[in-house]
C-alpha cells in the first residue's frame, strides 16, 4: 500500500499469517493451537541533516558517529542513534559499578579469611603452649622424683672421707653425668627445654641436639619408604610410626623412673612340618612376618608371607632367630584329635542309642511314631523313609532314649550300615504277616558285623494274617534265636497301629541298656558321627550329628572329614535351639564351611589354625590317593579300557539331592543299573538346589539333570529352557530308578529272533538261462515264503545262508508255497545246489530288550 507520493509508510509491512497446529500428548490426548506469523518491520532511513557546532560540543559521541557516516548503520535516524548511544553509556556505567562492587566483596571475603586463619593459628599456638607446659610439668615431676631417690640413696650410704677434687673436676655435690644425660635425653625426646637441662648443656652441644631432635621427630619418622637395598644392607631408612615413637617415650620414662626394662626375649620350640607357610612360621616363632621375610631375602629367597618353604630352609630361619625346632611329619597334625583315655571316675551314665532297622514297609517309622507320639510317616514321600532320622524320647519312667530311624529300601544299604556302626542296640522290625525279607537279612548282617545286640519287634500283630511263630521260625535260618525258642535274643510282639506291646518293647530296651552299662565322659572335647548332611538354602551346610563322647557347645571349633567350622547354632530334634549337646544326643550343627560326607567323624579342636591344617592335610591326602590311582594305570590298561568302553553305551546323568545320604544311596543304586552293553554314569552329584553350573555341565555332556527332593532355581530354569536341557524331579527313589532303567533299556540294541516256518527238500536241479541253477523242491513242512531267509543244509550241515532270488509254482512267481506242494527255488548269488539238499526257511523279528 502506498501514499500519494508513492512512498511506503512506516509500520507493519502487511498483515500476519495465521494457522492451526495440532499437538499430541501422552495417553492419546491432543490439542489444537492457533499460530500467527508476523512479518518483519522495515524502517526506511531519512536524509541526515548536518549538526551544528553547539550540538557537536554538547554530544561529542553523537557528533563523532554522525560525522563518520560510514560507521552509522544504514537506515537509522538521528533520534534512534541518540537513544542507542544513551543506552550504551548507561550500560557502561552499570558495568563499572558492578566491577567496583565485586572488588569490594572480594576484599571483604579476603579479610574474613585472614581473620579466620589468624584465629586458627592463635588456637593452635595456645594448644602447643599448653602441651609444652604439660610436658615440662611432667618432666619436672620426674626429675624431682629422681632427685629425691638420689638424695635418699646418698643418705643411706656410710659417710666416707671424700677425696680432694682435682683442678677442673666437677664439684662433689653436682649431679652425676648419667643423670644429666638421662634428663637431657628426656627433654630432647619430649621437645621441651628446662632450666636444669640448660645448665647441664656443654658449649656447642645444645644447637646440635636441638637440630637432631627436630630431625628425629619430623624427618626420621616420615623420611620415605624402605628400599630393597636398604633392607638387604641393614641401613636405617624405614620411617618410624607414631606407635614406635610412643613406645620409645614410654621406655625412656620407665628408665627415668627406675622401673625394670622390657623382659628378655623368649625362645620357643617350634614344631616344623615338611612344608610351612612363611606367615605360619612367623606365628609359631612369635616374630614379625616382615622380619622373617627379610631374613629369607638375605638368604637369596624372594618370598611372600603366603608362600610355603621347605623344612630345611625353615630350620635356618628358626636358628637365626634363636629358637629351637622339632621336626614332625604331616600326619602328626591329626594327633590333636587322637582319642582320649577317659578315667573311670570321669564317666557318667549316658542314654542308649537305638537303631530301628528292617525291610521296607514293615512299619519301622510307624513304630517310632507310636513311641514318640508323633506322625512322621505322613510326611514321607510315598510312605517310605528315604532319610535317616535321629530322635530323642523320654519314656514314662523318665528314661531317655536316642533313636535312629533308617530306610528299608534296597538302595539305602549304606545308611543301614552307618546306623548300625554308631548304635548300641538294634531293634529289628519284622512284619508278622510278611516274615523275613531281603532287607531284613541285610539288617541282621549289619548288626552282626557291628557286634551290636539285637531286639526283634514283631510288628503288625493286629492283622488277621499275622503269624508271629512263622517269623521266629524263619529267623532261625539266619542264626537269630529268640528267647521264646530258648535263645538269647529278646522278641516283643507289638502293633504300631493299636499301641499293643510298646511298653514291653521299651522295657526290653531299658533292660538291654542296663546290661550294657553305657557310660561316657561329658567333660572332654566332643566327638560324634555325622548321621546326615544337607545344604539348606537359608542356613547353609547343616549336619545331623550324634554326639558320642564329650559335650558339643556353641562356639566350638571342629573338623569333620574334609570340612571344618565353628558351631554357630545347635538345634535338637524338636526344632529348638540349645547351647550344648552331651553324649548320645542328636543335634543339627550349623556353621560348617562345606557339606561333609554322611558317616564322617566330628572332632572338636582348640584353634582355627589347627582345624585348617588338619583339613588341608586330609584334602591333600585325598588328592594324592586319586593321583596315585591314576598313575598306577599303565598305557596298555588305558588302551584296553578305551576299547572296552567303545562297545559300551553310557547314559550320563547329573544328580542333585536334598541330603548327602540320599545322594550316596541313589549313586550306588544307579551304578548297579546296566549290563555289558549299556551302563549309567553319574557325571556329578551333590547336595542342594539345581544351579546354572549343573545345567551347563549337563548341556556339555548331553545328559539330563535329576533332582531328588530339590528344585532348580530361576537362573537354572532359564538356562535349561534356552539350552534344551531336561530337568526331571523325583521324590520317591524307586520311581527314579524305574525311569533310569527304562531310559537305559532304550539304548539297548533290539534282539533278533528267528522263527522257523518251513522245510523243503531238493528233488532235481535245472539250469535256466539268465537265472542259473534252479532247484525243484518239495515243501515237506510248514510254508515257503519269498521274503523269508533260507539256509541250505547238506548232511545236516549249514553250507549257505541267504535269501531267495525266485520262488515259482509251475511258471508263475508266487509269494508262498504251502506244505506238500512242489515249487522252484533259486538262491541269490549261490549256485552250488544238489539233489537231496534240505532248505530251511525262517523269518527274523526284532524284540525290544529291557534291563
Amino acid at each position: 500500500m502506498s501514499d500519494k507520493d508513492g512512498k511506503t509508510p512506516l509500520g507493519l509491512g502487511g498483515a500476519g499469517r495465521s494457522g492451526q497446529v495440532k499437538q499430541s500428548f501422552s495417553h492419546g490426548r491432543t490439542k489444537s493451537v492457533v499460530v500467527e506469523t508476523k512479518r518483519k518491520r522495515v524502517v526506511v532511513p531519512k536524509a541526515a541533516t548536518p549538526m551544528t557546532t553547539a550540538e557537536k560540543e554538547k554530544n561529542p559521541l553523537t557528533a563523532r558517529m554522525a560525522g563518520d557516516s560510514s560507521k552509522r548503520p544504514a537506515g537509522i535516524s538521528d533520534a534512534e542513534m541518540e537513544r542507542r548511544l544513551k543506552a550504551l553509556a548507561a550500560a557502561k556505567a552499570r558495568e563499572a559499578d558492578d566491577a567496583a562492587q565485586r572488588l569490594a566483596d572480594e576484599k571483604a571475603r579476603e579479610e574474613e579469611r585472614e581473620r579466620r586463619r589468624a584465629d586458627i593459628e592463635a588456637k593452635a599456638k595456645e594448644e602447643r603452649e599448653r602441651e609444652e607446659a604439660q610436658k615440662a610439668k611432667a618432666l619436672a615431676e620426674a626429675l624431682a622424683v629422681q632427685d629425691a631417690a638420689d638424695e635418699a640413696r646418698r643418705k643411706a650410704e656410710p659417710r666416707q672421707e671424700r677425696p680432694k677434687p682435682s683442678a677442673g673436676a666437677a664439684k662433689p655435690d653436682a649431679p652425676d653425668q648419667a643423670s644429666i644425660e638421662a634428663a637431657a635425653s628426656r627433654a630432647e625426646t619430649k621437645g621441651v627445654t628446662t632450666g636444669v637441662a640448660r645448665k647441664t648443656d656443654r658449649a656447642g652441644d645444645r644447637p646440635d641436639r636441638d637440630k637432631a631432635a627436630k630431625v628425629k621427630t619430623d624427618d626420621s619418622r616420615r623420611g620415605g619408604k624402605l628400599s630393597l637395598n636398604q633392607a638387604l644392607n641393614g641401613e636405617a631408612g624405614r620411617p618410624r610410626s607414631m606407635a614406635a615413637m610412643k613406645r620409645k617415650q614410654e621406655r625412656t620414662r620407665q628408665k627415668a623412673m627406675g622401673q625394670s626394662p622390657r623382659p628378655e626375649k623368649q625362645f620357643r620350640e617350634v614344631r616344623l612340618p615338611e612344608t610351612i607357610v612363611v606367615q605360619e612360621l612367623a606365628n609359631r616363632m612369635a616374630e614379625r612376618a616382615a622380619d622373617v621375610v627379610k631374613s629369607l631375602m638375605k638368604m637369596g629367597m624372594m618370598v611372600t608371607i603366603n608362600q610355603p618353604i621347605d623344612a630345611d630352609t625353615a630350620e635356618l630361619v628358626i636358628e637365626e632367630f634363636g629358637h629351637k625346632f622339632i621336626r614332625v611329619s604331616d600326619r602328626d597334625v591329626e594327633q590333636v584329635i587322637d582319642s582320649v583315655d577317659d578315667k573311670d571316675e570321669d564317666l557318667v551314665t549316658r542314654p542308649p542309642i537305638i537303631t530301628i532297622m528292617g525291610h521296607v514297609d514293615h512299619g519301622k517309622t510307624s513304630l517310632l511314631d507310636a513311641i514318640r507320639k508323633a506322625n512322621v510317616v505322613s510326611g514321607e514321600a510315598g510312605g517310605i523313609t528315604q532319610h535317616i532320622g535321629a530322635y530323642q524320647v523320654t519314656t514314662d519312667s523318665g528314661a531317655v532314649l536316642s533313636f535312629l530311624d533308617t530306610p528299608g529300601h534296597a538302595a539305602f544299604t549304606s545308611m543301614r550300615a552307618r546306623g548300625a556302626n554308631v548304635t548300641d542296640i538294634v531293634v529289628l522290625v519284622v512284619a508278622a504277616d510278611d516274615a523275613v525279607m531281603p532287607q531284613t537279612v541285610e539288617a541282621i548282617n549289619h548288626a552282626k558285623a557291628a557286634n551290636v545286640p539285637m531286639i526283634v519287634a514283631i510288628n503288625k500283630i493286629d492283622r488277621p494274617a499275622a503269624d508271629p511263630q512263622k517269623v521266629r521260625t524263619s529267623l532261625l535260618q539266619h542264626e537269630v534265636v529268640v528267647e521264646a525258642m530258648s535263645g538269647d535274643v529278646q522278641d516283643v510282639e507289638v502293633s504300631a497301629k493299636t499301641g499293643q506291646g510298646l511298653d514291653e518293647l521299651l522295657e526290653a530296651i531299658a533292660l538291654q541298656a542296663e546290661y550294657l552299662e553305657l557310660k561316657a565322659n561329658p567333660n572332654r572335647a566332643a566327638q560324634g558321627a555325622v548321621i546326615e548332611a544337607q545344604l539348606d538354602v537359608g542356613r547353609g551346610p547343616v549336619a545331623t550329628v550324634l554326639v558320642q563322647h564329650g559335650t558339643l557347645r556353641r562356639g566350638d571349633i571342629f573338623v569333620v572329614g574334609e570340612q571344618w567350622g565353628k558351631v554357630r547354632a545347635l538345634i535338637n530334634d524338636q526344632g529348638e535351639r540349645v547351647e550344648e549337646a552331651g553324649p548320645s544326643v542328636p543335634v543339627e550343627v550349623l556353621g560348617l564351611n562345606g557339606t561333609p560326607e554322611a558317616g564322617d567323624v566330628l572332632n572338636v579342636v582348640e584353634t582355627e589354625a589347627q582345624a585348617r591344617e588338619i583339613v588341608e592335610f586330609r584334602a591333600q591326602q585325598t588328592k594324592d590317593k586319586r593321583a596315585a590311582a591314576g598313575a598306577a594305570t599303565t598305557l596298555e590298561q588305558m588302551m584296553a579300557k578305551a576299547k572296552a568302553d567303545v562297545s559300551v553305551s553310557e547314559l550320563s546323568v547329573v544328580l542333585k539331592a536334598d541330603v548327602q545320604g540320599s545322594a550316596e544311596a541313589i549313586v550306588q543304586a544307579l551304578e548297579k543299573v546296566g549290563n555289558d552293553e549299556v551302563r549309567v554314569r553319574v557325571l556329578h552329584y551333590g547336595v542342594g538346589a539345581i544351579t546354572e553350573s549343573d545345567v551347563g555341565l549337563a548341556e556339555a555332556s548331553g545328559a539330563p539333570v535329576i533332582g531328588f527332593n530339590v528344585r532348580a532355581n530361576a537362573p537354572a530354569r532359564n538356562a535349561a529352557n534356552q539350552k534344551g536341557v531336561e530337568i526331571r524331579y523325583y521324590s520317591i527313589i524307586y520311581n527314579l530308578l524305574d525311569d533310569i532303567k527304562a531310559a537305559a533299556s532304550g539304548m539297548l540294541s533290539n534282539e533278533i529272533r528267528e522263527n522257523f516256518i518251513g522245510y523243503a527238500t531238493i528233488k532235481e536241479v535245472f539250469r535256466v538261462t539268465g537265472v542259473g541253477n534252479v532247484a525243484g523242491c518239495l515243501v515237506t513242512e510248514g510254508v515257503a515264503r519269498r521274503s523269508a531267509g533260507v539256509r541250505l543244509l547238506r548232511d545236516n550241515v549249514v553250507i549257505h545262508e541267504g535269501t531267495l532270488k525266485t520262488l515259482k509254482r509251475f511258471k508263475d512267481e508266487v509269494k508262498d508255497v504251502q506244505s506238500g506242494q512242489e515249487c522252484g527255488m533259486a538262491f541269490e548269488n549261490y549256485d552250488d545246489i544238489r539233489p537231496g539238499d534240505v532248505i530251511e526257511i525262517f523269518e527274523r523279528e526284532e524284540v525290544e530288550r529291557s534291563l
